[in-house]
């Protein structure tokens, strides 16, 4: 497939759009083989109208420290699809926030929105304000300055910002303050909030329950199997990290690693998911876990090898990368398999690198591509948004039931479609094929 406009792009793409690029390159892919039985697509453009988000609003943000000192950060809300609901996306806070990784991350959110089956479009936004560091007044000052700016765009049924990296329970507690004091509205304007604002239970855990429940699902379908006494590798130490392991090891699996930017933890004995509950809150580093723990391994991230990493080097049943993306590498996954991995559930963006899937799925490893695996949190986001619209309440076990059925069905729809389209098993063009196809159909419908 060429299509004058990816072409230029792809030629044309920096540092910071190479993310996009990666992401979409795989999507059209997935569609190419099946665009001929469609000319309607062709006749309206829907290659080269999803190429381009329906806005980008930048801004900055002007806010005070305790010192008195102005400072200055960019903010951003990508709006990029909204045919099958609201908008719909994370609100990231990161130094490495820019508007190329934020539209990659809303290009991806649309199709992962869409296999939900819920009324939800695809957004993302952000900053690139680091909340380590700073203290609790800071972060307020600096959430009520991002909402003076972002509130006019948008709105329970126009675009309902969420939670991500930097972006938590405190931070949307003041985000959601900062809109009602300005439209004097107690909407459902955000999702992620605090029980006590509007938020649902199980919404903090939903992406790295959601992540099990697929695997489980995956696991049960293929090989009549449980993730019960199976060795996992997890990547990555924060909410969907923390709350995958919490998940495998309330099913019975054994965690053996976890890491954050300074390196890998390795305890073959089990990940004690307690210590490093209480490392992370008191903001201290992975290597303190072994102050308790002197059987287990810290790698260094300087001992990391030059073509991947070493959370990826150890032997395994299953692997959850659920760090960042292109974490795990063509490198990373060769010795995965050479070390006897048998399944690979993106919990993370697009954390595998293209050369990376494509190993996996030549050696027939059963892989669960992110935008199905971990489309939990949003599933959930939505569940929120309902409460909020009814202003009742869900109970715990009804929102985890809820979850897990929508996994199930995630599953059972891009299977089916891997099927239909002549690719048993491949799951990565089984869940760009199903979501593709249920946002163009929305897309033809509304006309151009």
């Amino acid at each position: 497939m060429s299509l004058p406009w990816f072409d230029a792009l792809h030629q044309r793409a920096c540092d910071t759009d190479r993310p996009f690029v990666q992401a979409v390159e795989e999507v059209f892919t997935s569609v190419a083989g099946i665009a001929d039985t469609h000319p309607e697509w062709k006749q309206a453009a829907i290659f080269e109208r999803l190429l381009l988000p329906d806005r980008v609003i930048e801004f900055k943000v002007e806010w005070i420290d305790d010192h008195g000192q102005v400072q200055v950060n960019r903010g951003y809300r990508i709006q990029y699809n909204n045919s099958l609901g609201p908008y719909k996306g994370g609100l990231r806070f990161h130094p490495s926030v820019n508007a190329g990784i934020l539209k990659f991350l809303a290009f991806e959110q649309i199709f992962k929105n869409a296999l939900t089956g819920l009324a939800l479009g695809g957004a993302k936004g952000g900053s690139d304000f680091d909340p380590k560091g700073k203290s609790d007044a800071e972060i307020m000052r600096f959430c009520q300055a991002f909402m003076r700016a972002l509130y006019p765009y948008i709105g329970p049924m126009i675009d309902v910002p969420a939670g991500d990296i930097g972006v938590g329970n405190r931070e949307l507690g003041y985000l959601f303050a900062e809109y009602k004091r300005l439209t004097h509205q107690y909407s459902g304007v955000l999702t992620g909030k605090p029980l006590l604002l509007g938020g649902s239970i199980l919404r903090p855990e939903a992406t790295g329950y959601g992540v099990v429940y697929f695997a489980q699902h995956l696991l049960e379908d293929l090989f009549a199997e449980t993730l019960t006494d199976k060795v996992c590798c997890v990547s990555g130490a924060g909410y969907v990290a923390l709350h995958t392991i919490e998940k495998l090891q309330q099913v019975g699996a054994l965690v053996i690693s976890c890491s954050d930017s300074q390196g890998t933890l390795h305890d073959a004995q089990g990940i004690d998911l307690k210590l490093v509950k209480q490392l992370k809150a008191q903001a201290q580093p992975l290597t303190h876990y072994l102050h308790e723990h002197s059987h287990a391994q810290f790698i260094s991230s300087s001992q990391y090898p030059a073509d991947g990493h070493a959370v990826w080097r150890l032997a395994c049943d299953a692997v959850f990368p659920c760090a960042t993306q292109n974490e795990l590498t063509l490198a990373d996954a060769q010795a995965l398999v050479k070390n006897g991995v048998r399944l690979v559930v993106e919990a993370a963006n697009m954390p595998c690198t293209p050369e990376a899937i494509a190993y996996f799925l030549r050696q027939a490893i059963a892989f669960a591509p992110a935008k199905a695996a971990n489309a939990g949190g949003v599933a959930i986001s939505q569940l929120e948004m309902a409460q909020n619209a009814s202003m009742i309440r869900w109970t715990y076990a009804e929102i985890d039931q809820r979850l897990n059925e929508i996994m199930r069905h995630i599953y059972q729809q891009i299977k089916a479609t891997a099927i239909a389209y002549h690719q048993p098993n491949n799951l990565v063009a089984g869940a760009n094929i199903a979501a593709f196809k249920r946002v163009v159909e929305a897309m033809l419908l509304e006309g151009c």
